[in-house]
C-alpha cells in the first residue's frame, strides 16, 4: 500500500509518499514540498497545486490520499485559502479516482507524539527518529505531511481504530444532546 500524505498550504505545501507491507515497518520513499510563495497570484498557486499533486498520483500511483483538514487558525481569510488549497488537492485526487481521508491536525499530533498539542518541531523529532531522516527538513510542512501519512498508516494497521472512532462519534453525539438540552433549559422562551 502506498500513501500520499498532504500538509495543503496556499504558500507551501508538504507531501510525502509512505508505503507498507503486512507485518514489515513502513518506509519513506519521499518527503518534499512545494513552495508557492513566490507566485503572487492565489488562483495560479491552486493550479500549480492541482497540477503537482496530478503529476505525483501519476508518477507514483498511491493507493490512497491522507490529507491534513483545515484548522481555524489566525484568522478565518487564511483558514479559507487553507480549506481552498485542500479542496484542490483532493480534486486532484478525485479525478484519479483515488479515495482519500481527512485527519485533524490535533489528532495528528496526538498519534504520532502521544500529545495532541505536541509542537511541529515535536512531531519532526519523533518522524525523524521512526523513519532515520537525518535532518531536520527546512519546512516543517514536509514533516507534517509525513505524519499525516504515518496516522493513516497507523490508522490501517490498527485493529482498535474503528472502536475508537466510534467511540469518538457517540461521545460528540452525547456531548451535542446535553448541550442542545443545556441550551433549551437555559431558553424556554427562544424554543417553540
Amino acid at each position: 500500500m502506498l500513501i500520499l500524505g498532504i500538509d495543503p498550504g496556499s504558500r507551501v505545501l508538504g507531501y510525502s509518499l509512505l508505503q507498507y507491507e503486512p507485518d514489515k515497518a513502513p518506509q519513506l520513499l519521499l518527503m518534499d514540498v512545494l513552495n508557492i510563495k513566490e507566485m503572487a497570484d492565489f488562483h495560479l498557486r491552486l493550479r500549480k497545486i492541482f497540477e503537482t499533486t496530478v503529476r505525483i498520483i501519476d508518477g507514483h500511483h498511491p493507493d490512497h490520499l491522507a490529507i491534513e483538514a483545515p484548522f481555524v487558525g489566525k484568522s478565518v481569510q487564511s483558514m479559507m485559502k487553507l480549506g481552498k488549497a485542500q479542496g484542490v488537492a483532493i480534486a486532484a485526487a478525485l479525478s484519479r479516482n483515488l479515495s482519500f481521508t481527512e485527519h485533524e491536525p490535533a489528532a495528528v499530533k496526538q498519534r504520532v507524539t502521544g500529545n495532541g498539542n505536541a509542537s511541529k518541531e515535536q512531531v519532526a523529532a519523533v518522524l525523524q527518529s521512526v523513519f532515520g531522516v537525518a535532518q531536520q527538513p527546512r519546512y516543517f510542512d514536509a514533516t507534517d505531511a509525513l505524519a499525516v501519512a504515518y496516522t493513516c498508516y497507523l490508522e490501517q494497521t490498527d485493529p482498535l481504530a474503528d472502536v475508537r472512532r466510534q467511540l469518538r462519534q457517540s461521545s460528540r453525539k452525547r456531548s451535542a444532546r446535553a448541550s442542545w438540552g443545556d441550551f433549551v433549559q437555559s431558553n424556554p422562551d427562544r424554543v417553540n
